[in-house]
């Protein structure tokens, strides 16, 4: 098994993305096993760039084959916004439950039919010299309810109403989430290039 270390201590994330790569022969783990790991300042104005700053900086420091992730909410009525802020949406200390009642005021007013979002997920794959080896995008559209609805998920998942379903992703069991995720999305993008690795001897087991 070749081990891929996800750029997070967010285990929920690890388990929408485990099933998806054990068919490779790649065990994922994430930065809580990794007691040595560092905090990786996530000071770029994309998605992209944070995948890459969170990828290159912690394989560099662990020696290891690192997956950076950068994922988050845009919403159409507030410019784009949270963005790439999104995990601190409502300051340096936001929770889940900030950021969402931030999101419910500033929509505010703002009808059903307006309030179009989609999550997105740019995910970077960096060897353990820092060196760029891959990366994907996926994105997972809907809406933003006017209340919660399900206590599944992490995030704004209880807000996001996901247009195939009609149900939040925090009504949605885990598999389903999994299988409709942006991050999820975006990893089964990135296989092809990681067999493609494996398949020439760049990613040695």
């Amino acid at each position: 098994m070749r081990i891929l270390i996800l750029g997070t201590r967010n285990r929920k994330k690890l388990g929408e993305l485990v099933e998806l790569l054990l068919p490779l022969g790649i065990e994922l783990r994430t930065l809580a096993d990794f007691p040595a790991a560092i905090e990786v300042e996530e000071s770029g104005d994309t998605f992209a760039a944070n995948a890459a700053l969170k990828a290159r900086e912690q394989a560099l420091h662990l020696g290891e084959w690192v997956l950076g992730e950068d994922s988050g909410l845009c919403v159409a009525a507030l410019g784009g916004a949270p963005g790439v802020y999104s995990a601190r949406f409502s300051g340096l200390k936001a929770t889940d439950e900030a950021n969402n009642r931030l999101l419910l005021e500033k929509l505010a007013g703002v009808p059903l039919e307006k309030r179009a979002a989609y999550y997105v997920c740019h995910a970077t794959l960096s060897d353990p010299s820092g060196t760029i080896r891959a990366e994907a995008e996926g994105e997972c559209h809907g809406h933003i309810l006017t209340t919660a609805s399900g206590s599944g998920g992490f995030g704004y998942d209880p807000m996001f109403e996901v247009l195939e379903y009609h149900r939040t992703f925090g009504e949605l069991s885990p598999a389903v989430k999994a299988a409709l995720s942006h991050r999820s999305r975006a990893i089964r993008q990135l296989v092809p290039q990681l067999l493609a690795l494996i398949r020439s001897g760049a990613w040695p087991a």
